[in-house]
């Protein structure tokens, strides 16, 4: 399975410019956490994330809060405003389950690009902070299965 995970809440910049994740957003993570307690799939072999702090802060509170020994990879490809495709590659190419903790308008694309592929370029997902989308492949391609929130 694919989990594509959007950062929580992140302070502004005019707070700090390294936009660390706010009181908000540990508690969205938190939160999270206590849905996907619940859910037995999740387990990756791996978080990426971004090299943005509010993505990174957002994987390590992910794996903190579920009690999972995964490795956090720093990964390129997952700003904001990167390409999608290289990571959609990688992520399909892939046998083991992966997490990716990146930003909007990236991962909305990259969902769209596993799920639709390259010829459907215009698709969206849409991502809510600190919310997750589990994506699974059936043989003929991927398909979201569910998406968890903070509530």
């Amino acid at each position: 399975m694919i989990f594509l995970m959007r950062h929580a809440d992140a302070v502004s910049d005019e707070v700090d410019p390294l936009r660390p994740l706010s009181a908000k957003g540990r508690d969205q993570v938190t939160r999270v956490c206590r849905v996907l307690e619940k859910v037995p799939t999740f387990n990756p072999a791996e978080i990426w994330h971004s090299p943005l702090s509010r993505s990174r802060e957002t994987a390590e509170l992910l794996a903190l809060g579920l009690g999972l020994s995964t490795i956090l990879v720093l990964t390129a490809g997952l700003k904001p405003d990167d390409d999608p495709g290289p990571v959609a590659a990688s992520l399909i190419a892939e046998t083991r389950d992966i997490a990716v903790v990146g930003h909007e308008p990236h991962l909305g694309v990259l969902a769209s690009l596993i799920v639709h592929g390259p010829h459907h370029r215009g698709l969206f997902f849409p991502f809510a902070k600190a919310a997750l989308l589990a994506l699974s492949a059936d043989g003929k391609g991927w398909r979201s299965e569910w998406i968890a929130r903070s509530p």
